[in-house]
């Protein structure tokens, strides 16, 4: 991680992570607890247990801050409740900042689509953010800060990855009516749409395809860091953010501008 020192604008806040073991969510789970926040890190797997505690271990040591991780299946309607009763039990009633990062990529053309697979994908990518939000809205601490990480894939078609994309998509749609609905006290809501970002998920990923966008990418033809994009999430998590909200930011280095 990052040994850049940051401003400390999230003293006393507290903050729950989805999918924070590895990639984008850990980065974001370390660049909230380096500017002071308490966070609840989630993750799905025995594999991840390690991985989770080797992270609270440096949030504790080099953010000088603290941190608590839940193994939970974000698949179960259950999952959300369990999250926010860790954090009540580890910080204390009230949640400031929820980061939606849990999700699955598709690999299937239409042809070979399944109910199953449209349940898998749609249950973790917008059922999971909608129940997380439910339980997190009667402990959130007004003006409390909901970000969801969604996808350039939302806004641009790529072959094998469509009920991805529309799942994405989906959860566009749900940021830009949270956000009329939760705003009259001054809570926020936003997507941040990666363009292509070092990390597993991109690992799965056809390499002629990464190379394309890489060529089509204007920052130094290049794939983006998750610590990039831990950044845009930190700005949209601090108060200074106040004025933003039922946005879907590109976070592609100019792949996309939208």
């Amino acid at each position: 991680m990052s040994q850049v020192e940051k401003p400390r604008t999230l003293d006393g806040k507290i903050a729950i992570v989805t999918g924070a073991s590895r990639g984008i969510g850990k980065a974001i789970a370390f660049d909230l607890a380096s500017r002071g926040a308490k966070v609840v890190i989630t993750y799905s797997s025995d594999r991840s247990k390690q991985p989770v505690e080797e992270l609270i271990a440096e949030i504790e040591s080099k953010a000088k801050s603290s941190a608590v991780g839940i193994q939970c299946n974000l698949q179960h309607v259950s999952a959300p409740q369990q999250i926010v009763d860790a954090s009540v039990k580890a910080f204390g009633k009230d949640i400031d900042i929820l980061v939606n990062n849990a999700a699955t990529i598709s690999d299937k053309f239409v042809q070979d689509i399944t109910p199953e697979h449209f349940e898998e994908v749609f249950n973790l990518n917008v059922r999971a953010p909608l129940l997380m939000v439910l339980a997190v809205l009667p402990h959130l601490r007004r003006p409390g800060r909901i970000i969801s990480i969604s996808s350039v894939g939302a806004r641009e078609g790529y072959p094998g990855i469509g009920t991805y994309a529309a799942s994405k998509a989906a959860l566009e749609g749900y940021t830009r009516s949270w956000a009329v609905e939760l705003g009259l006290d001054g809570t926020t809501v936003n997507t941040v749409n990666p363009g292509p970002v070092a990390s597993a998920m991109l690992d799965q990923v056809d390499p002629k395809t990464v190379d394309s966008q890489k060529q089509k990418t204007p920052i130094e033809h290049r794939v983006g860091t998750a610590e990039e994009i831990a950044e845009i999430v930190a700005f949209l998590a601090e108060p200074r953010s106040s004025w933003v909200t039922g946005q879907c930011i590109s976070a592609s280095g100019g792949y996309h501008t939208y």
